[in-house]
């Protein structure tokens, strides 16, 4: 066992929170910057997201080498963070100011929609996520 282990459940909580900030700031400034507003590509929250996202990718990362047999022993594992690529990329064409809004809208709604499917994976540690249930 890692003797990592027995900080667990803080970087578990960090790293639970950090998603939560990461999805509703995406979501805020996302939304913001569909509207026509100015303030979502300003450096501050620019800066504040790269700073979010740096706490929530270290948190995984720690919990990641606390259970180093965890992303081959666990498909869900391996299909969220396969999911984390897909959502990135599409948030970032959705944050582009080159494309149409109509584009860029289609694109925020497919990355909040894949950060949607990400968090019920983990939720459920399932590759099924929020239709697990309905698998019975």
């Amino acid at each position: 066992m890692s003797p990592m282990m027995e900080f667990y459940p803080q970087v578990k909580w960090t790293h639970v929170h950090a998603v939560l900030c990461s999805g509703a700031f995406f979501a805020l400034r996302g939304g913001a910057s569909l509207l026509g507003a100015r303030w979502p590509r300003h450096w501050l929250p620019k800066y504040a997201s790269y700073a979010i996202d740096t706490v929530l990718l270290t948190s995984a990362t720690m919990l990641f080498s606390m259970l180093p047999g965890a992303l081959f022993a666990n498909g869900w594992l391996a299909l969220k963070l396969a999911l984390l690529v897909v959502y990135v990329a599409f948030g970032v064409l959705a944050m582009r100011e080159r494309r149409s809004r109509a584009q860029r809208a289609a694109f925020f709604v497919a990355a909040l929609a894949t950060f949607t499917v990400m968090f019920g994976i983990a939720r459920m540690h399932h590759p099924a996520g929020w239709l697990l249930p309905l698998l019975g």
